[in-house]
């Protein structure tokens, strides 16, 4: 027989790590995430003047950042 194990206790996210944009919370390793991708294209297109390389850096920088900054928020709640 299998039987389903269903949990009544509500996860709640502390609003500590959370952002109110526009009435939806964004996690704020979202953010983090997307400020650094954009200061490193805006630096990297100035500086190598190609956008192949802007946007690759950015996206790296961005997607480590992304999960690095979860991980983080993830062990200190």
């Amino acid at each position: 027989m299998t039987t389903a194990d269903i949990s009544t206790r509500e996860s709640r996210p502390s609003s500590d790590h959370f952002v109110d944009l526009a009435g939806t919370q964004w996690p704020l390793y979202k953010i983090e995430a997307l400020a650094v991708g954009f200061v490193l294209f805006v630096v990297a297109g100035a500086v190598t003047q190609s956008m192949q390389v802007a946007v690759l850096t950015a996206a790296t920088a961005a997607v480590i950042t992304w999960w690095a900054r979860r991980v983080y928020y993830s062990r200190t709640t």
